[in-house]
């Protein structure tokens, strides 16, 4: 499969990004993975978006002296080196990965649609949050986005024993700084660094 690797300063941590082109993608291609015999039931799509990810997820752990390529784990969450912590998303043909020695959370989403947007704002930010959205000065989908996407940081950035039957409503956005939000979950706050470029938001959450 054709990618190509940069390396993003943001919020100051070193994300690594592959662009990659998923028709270029061959199912011999997972033979890099050590766990590619738990791939081969997945869509051709989903298995070129997953071989982005852990190529991205190498390049962090390269970082700190680690060779290991994560594998599945509960939930299908990847598995990190002890000592360490990471996150992985994608989106369209990019893949976004980072690792820190404190829990950390990464998503990249594309900026919904109209459309989308209503139909989903009311399972995403509670009627508070919706004020901020407004007070926040973004196009609705553009907040709406952002807040969807903070939220999803937060919950990777989540211990996983605290992950169960939690959803979007039980983080809650109580404080709007400049590029900066705070979540409240579990007695724990989320620090959620954002960056919009082009069509798209990138956010990056931390306790």
């Amino acid at each position: 499969m054709r990618t190509i690797h940069t390396s993003i300063p943001f919020a100051g941590y070193s994300l690594q990004s592959i662009e990659f082109d998923p028709n270029s993608f061959h199912e011999h291609d997972l033979l890099w993975l050590p766990h590619h015999a738990l791939l081969t039931a997945g869509a051709r799509k989903r298995k070129a978006e997953h071989l982005a990810g852990r190529i991205a997820a190498v390049h962090a752990l390269r970082e700190y002296g680690s060779k290991t390529v994560p594998g599945i784990g509960e939930q299908r969450r990847p598995l990190w080196p002890q000592g360490l912590f990471g996150s992985i998303s994608h989106c369209e043909n990019t893949a976004l990965a980072v690792v820190s020695r404190h829990p950390v959370g990464l998503d990249i989403e594309a900026i919904f649609s109209p459309q989308v947007a209503a139909e989903l704002a009311s399972s995403i930010v509670t009627d508070e949050e919706k004020a901020w959205m407004v007070e926040s000065g973004l196009p609705f989908e553009q907040a709406l986005t952002l807040a969807f996407s903070a939220k999803e940081s937060a919950f990777k950035a989540t211990p996983a024993l605290q992950q169960a039957n939690t959803g979007f409503l039980q983080y809650q956005i109580v404080s709007v700084q400049k590029q900066q939000l705070l979540l409240l979950t579990h007695a724990r706050t989320y620090r959620v660094r954002w960056r919009f470029s082009d069509s798209h938001v990138m956010t990056l959450a931390t306790e």
